[in-house]
């Protein structure tokens, strides 16, 4: 397999980014000027190169279409005061990218095809990158199945991409969250662990009937016995009980997140005591009757911290703590903006500089 690849580049014509308001971008709704696309094909990745963005022509036939074979990441660029561009560990994405790859039955990209595909797109739309902080460039590379063939085996062709696009802050304010009891977004021996389409597409029913009934997200139980906390949403979760940082230790139900892993490296830094294990139901909802329970949020790469502000659990609602006393929290994400911005020194060499 060739891991290192010439890039042949074919720029876009004209930029659309006079189109976007860049001081205030909307997550998800506006791209950049330009894509990444290897093919893999006969057992290598070949044919890497970068063009203008712009829709894809696929066989109705496309094994994606039918089997949901993909999977994807999410990164961030941010631009430093000094006018640098930094992406957060953009490693630890390519080495996650491998793995559910390896689970979902496709050929990993290698790390050094995945961070030269990421560092030339970033570069050559580098206008692209915000300027206002708390707004950032995020990075989405995908991998999926090419071949045109009906049938459930492995695929064995994929094409590997990556886009770009300007966003702002992904929650706005604190969220409110419901405890599932019933529906699963994953089960021991499944695909929790990796980053793959079918995972995001099962929650979506379950989640839209939440909203229905006026909570943002929901915090996900195992699937066997609903006793115990596994994520919220989109993103890990992680509590604070009686000072100590507690969050469900990871599993193969439970993706492991980039954003999780650096929260805890933080706390840990700091002297906090950190508790990954098993976080049952009738904990948290015992910590919040007693007042011990002073912070839940979500962690992740889209949001960073998302505070919870409630949690409803059979039919009751459980208001916690103003977001403002959320010491342990604030920090980590304090912390984390001012390593992602370039405001301060970078203790654990997170920070790759375009």
């Amino acid at each position: 397999m060739t891991e290192t690849l010439d890039i042949q580049i074919t720029k876009a014509a004209t930029s659309k980014i006079g189109t976007v308001d860049m001081k205030n971008p909307v997550f998800g709704l506006n791209y950049s000027d330009h894509m990444f696309i290897a093919d893999y094909e006969d057992g290598e990745w070949k044919n890497a190169r970068i063009i203008p963005y712009g829709d894809l022509a696929i066989s109705p036939a496309n094994a994606t279409l039918h089997y949901g074979i993909s999977i994807f990441e999410g990164l961030k660029a941010h631009r430093s005061a000094a006018n640098d561009i930094l992406i957060f560990r953009p490693q630890a994405n390519a080495q996650r990218l491998a793995k559910s790859a390896i689970r979902m039955c496709m050929p990993p990209v290698p790390e050094e095809l995945f961070m030269d595909a990421v560092t030339e797109l970033v570069r050559l739309d580098s206008q692209w990158v915000p300027s206002v902080e708390g707004s950032s460039l995020y990075i989405r590379p995908f991998q999926f199945a090419t071949d045109p063939y009906i049938g459930v085996r492995a695929a064995k062709q994929f094409s590997f991409m990556v886009i770009t696009g300007p966003v702002g802050s992904y929650y706005n304010e604190p969220v409110k969250v419901k405890i599932e009891k019933h529906f699963t977004r994953a089960v021991a021996g499944g695909v929790g662990a990796a980053k793959t389409a079918g995972n995001y597409a099962a929650s979506l029913y379950p989640a839209k009937m939440a909203q229905e009934k006026g909570y943002h997200q929901l915090v996900w139980t195992d699937g066997v016995e609903h006793k115990y906390i596994e994520e919220s949403g989109t993103m890990n979760i992680m509590f604070v009980i009686d000072g100590k940082l507690i969050t469900p230790m990871l599993n193969d139900s439970i993706l492991p997140g980039i954003t999780r892993d650096s929260a805890l490296t933080l706390a840990r830094s700091w002297g906090l005591t950190v508790e990954e294990r098993k976080v049952s139901v009738d904990e948290v909802i015992a910590a919040a009757k007693n007042g011990s329970l002073q912070e839940a949020f979500g962690i992740g790469t889209a949001a960073t911290i998302s505070h919870i502000r409630v949690i409803g659990y059979e039919d009751v609602d459980y208001e916690l703590p103003d977001i403002s006393k959320g010491v342990v929290s604030n920090r980590i994400k304090q912390a984390l903006t001012d390593i992602k911005y370039g405001k301060t020194a970078d203790p654990f060499g997170w920070i790759y500089k375009v």
